[in-house]
């Protein structure tokens, strides 16, 4: 690595008490270009003067960040692949401070993403992460990746969960990231029987809020004689779809995007999706967003081929195979609610060994490294059939 360049004092400050108190004079003096004495409107030329100077000292600080980062490498080693630089529960701890700091006037949501992106960007120095997620370009999937990831990540659009699973399982993405729950439709059920048999862990979790917008090649309602989506997208908007096009097919597909793809071939069809959708195949948007519920959110989780350690705010998935006997699922909860373990979520599946036997799919707070949640697992693992931690990660920061 070539040595940092030189920086005057004026160009860069010592020490973080320097810094501190330049940003104190720097706010002082935009807040007197702003807004000077009396009712005089604020100096244009002097405002703007004050942005460059911000601007200079940002990009200064950026750069410098980026130095410190290929630092972190060096400390690391000689490591195999850009996967192994990668620490979410870092990633997470810096983006919770972010949000403890904030006093404004942007929000936690904005200086969230712009911090993400720059840590993306830093770590892309190594090499860009491989991410694998339900495509083809410009599905949710896609949106939740850059969320997690930043746009520094290089995605790559697979044709299905299972597919996504394999490749990250085969070395040929670092991660993946597959939805797993919808606030309104409920879980995807692809997804958890996934875990049945996948060796994979779960490294993390994505929040993404959900809007879906109607889109055609015309941009006339008129013209819709069919509506191609995916079918939660479908179900999402199905309120909507009954007011406004009760009499056109609805038709399901593999993904939002695949619907905009086929909906491109004709007039007379149109298709649910993401906004971004529209800018990435040139469709019009008739409308927007339909989606019934205003709160509409899916979750992604991000899975990995190794385990992390605690963030200090984790949770944690479990899939429990249980012995079939009277109590037994009570016993299972028992250990947790005595030590007050929040359970977040709590689902059986069909076990794939037997007919008629259940594994049942736990979300609770905590780290599998740390008690009393280390304490409630070996208590549980003596009584249940089986007890298979999916993973420990951070939980998502908005």
């Amino acid at each position: 690595m070539a040595d940092k360049p030189k920086k005057s004092a004026a160009e860069k400050p010592a020490t973080a008490k320097a810094a501190t108190a330049k940003a104190a004079t720097v706010k002082a003096a935009t807040t007197k270009a702003a807004a000077p004495a009396g009712a005089r409107k604020p100096d244009l030329d002097a405002v703007r003067a004050q942005i460059d100077g911000i601007d200079r000292e940002i990009q200064s600080l950026i750069a410098e960040r980026a130095l410190f980062a290929r630092q972190v490498g060096k400390a690391k080693g000689k490591l195999a692949a850009a996967v192994d630089y990668y620490r979410p529960e870092r990633e997470a701890q810096v983006l919770r401070r972010v949000v403890d700091r904030n006093a404004g006037p942007l929000s936690d949501e904005v200086l969230v993403r712009l911090f993400r992106e720059i840590m993306s960007a830093c770590l892309a120095q190594q090499e860009p992460l491989k991410i694998g997620y339900l495509g083809p370009e410009g599905t949710f999937s896609q949106q939740a990746v850059h969320k997690h990831f930043g746009h520094s990540a290089k995605g790559l659009p697979l044709v299905s969960i299972e597919e996504v699973f394999d490749e990250v399982a085969a070395g040929n993405a670092d991660f993946g990231v597959v939805p797993v729950e919808n606030s309104g439709q409920g879980t995807i059920q692809s997804t958890l029987d996934m875990f049945l048999t996948s060796p994979l862990k779960i490294c993390g979790e994505v929040e993404l809020r959900v809007h879906q917008y109607l889109l055609s090649r015309t941009g006339h309602i008129e013209d819709i004689e069919r509506v191609y989506s995916h079918g939660l997208s479908l179900a999402q908007c199905k309120g909507w779809l009954r007011e406004n096009l009760p009499g056109v097919e609805k038709l399901a597909v593999v993904s939002n995007a695949e619907a905009v793809r086929r909906a491109k071939k004709s007039d007379d069809a149109a298709a649910i999706a993401g906004e971004t959708a529209a800018h990435v195949y040139g469709m019009q948007v008739i409308a927007g967003p339909i989606e019934d519920r205003s709160d509409n959110t899916t979750r992604f989780l991000v899975i990995g081929r190794a385990s992390f350690p605690p963030s200090g705010n984790d949770r944690t998935s479990l899939m429990v195979f249980i012995r079939d006997q009277p109590g037994a699922l009570y016993r299972i909860l028992e250990p947790l609610a005595r030590r007050d373990i929040s359970m977040n979520r709590i689902e059986s599946r069909p076990a794939h060994g037997a007919l008629w036997q259940y594994a049942f799919f736990i979300e609770v707070n905590g780290h599998v490294d740390e008690s009393p949640l280390k304490d409630a697992l070996g208590e549980i693992d003596a009584f249940a059939g089986e007890v298979r931690v999916l993973g420990s990660y951070p939980v998502a920061v908005p």
